[in-house]
């Protein structure tokens, strides 16, 4: 999960992560800590979308007009959103919608941002996604995967930026997502609960240590999650120079191949993720050992045909991957 996550954050482009599991066992703990471990943003100071000063890409339209135009902007420093989208939100609340008080009482059309604008360059969290309406999934992958939000209410038009982490949680006693939706999503993580009693013992003590005082336990992991940033920062520099070696793409493409997955959003996945986590390590080429390490989170959620089916271990994932890559079987 965290790894999965980590990734996500180097490379947004990788499609978000949807992690499932028991209840307890620190999803939205884990989710929800994610946004310390990330530098703080230069925005727009005036854009209510968190437009980036000088990438276009990221900018929106009126944004982009000023620039054009000549006029500077203000500019200031923020900490990366983190959105929680709640189950009982509608869609006007997910995407917008006209602010109604201003167009009564100074009669202009006037947009109310959503959700989406505020998760702009962020993370947006869907506690138990699965529970979530199946339009509304569809609506947030849509932008997650195009980085742009379209509204069009009562004769207005207007598209902003919305690229962020998608990142859904879930127990799947509650219910899985359709298979075309999982598929939206880049990676999944499967989480249990832990059975060694003294490592059992040891998350209780730590939690107990937090509840007690939080700035001392903060303060003790204050260096490490400092180092960790770090990484994560150079990761994201290093990237674009990341490689991939022509026999290595061939074989990924193989698995996917052989193990009969729909389209090539499996690939084009794998082949992210297997760049993110050679660049968090530092290395500008990716290896066999890295292809390993993130293939199942790449494919196991896109082997069911079936809603019926459960999602694959990651052992079928992994025998095709030794088969196709010519790796050792791992010992019974």
């Amino acid at each position: 999960m965290k790894l999965a996550l980590l990734l996500n954050v180097i490379d947004p482009k990788i499609g978000g992560v949807i992690v499932m599991g028991d209840r307890g066992t620190g999803k939205s703990t884990t989710v929800r800590a994610l946004t310390d471990l990330l530098p703080e943003i230069e925005v727009v100071a005036d854009c209510p979308f968190a437009s980036h000063p000088t990438d276009g890409d990221m900018q929106s339209d009126e944004v982009r007009q000023r620039l054009a135009s000549g006029v500077a902007v203000p500019t200031r420093t923020m900490q990366v959103p983190m959105v929680d989208l709640p189950l009982g939100a509608t869609e006007d609340r997910v995407c917008g919608t006209i602010d109604i008080e201003k167009a009564l009482t100074e009669g202009v059309k006037a947009f109310e941002p959503g959700l989406l604008a505020r998760a702009n360059r962020g993370i947006l969290y869907i506690d138990e996604v699965n529970l979530l309406d199946d339009h509304l999934v569809d609506v947030l992958l849509d932008s997650a995967a195009s980085g742009w939000n379209t509204v069009e209410r009562e004769g207005i038009s207007i598209r902003h930026p919305a690229r962020f982490v998608l990142v859904g949680s879930g127990n799947p006693e509650e219910g899985e997502l359709r298979p075309q939706l999982l598929d939206r999503f880049g990676m999944y993580a499967e989480i249990r609960t832990v059975r060694e009693a003294a490592l059992r013992v040891k998350i209780v003590e730590q939690r107990t240590a937090f509840d007690q005082n939080p700035p001392e336990f903060l303060a003790g992991f204050a260096q490490a999650q400092d180092a960790l940033q770090q990484r994560i920062v150079s990761a994201q520099q290093l990237l674009a120079r990341v490689t991939i070696p022509d026999d290595l793409r061939l074989n990924i493409s193989q698995v996917c191949a052989d193990l009969d997955v729909d389209g090539l959003r499996g690939d084009i996945v794998t082949n992210r993720a297997a760049r993110a986590i050679a660049a968090f390590e530092g290395r500008d080429e990716v290896t066999v050992d890295d292809i390993v390490r993130v293939i199942p989170l790449c494919l196991r959620h896109r082997l069911r045909k079936d809603p019926l089916e459960t999602i694959d271990s990651g052992y079928k994932v992994l025998k095709t991957v030794r088969q196709v890559f010519g790796l050792p079987e791992e010992p019974a």
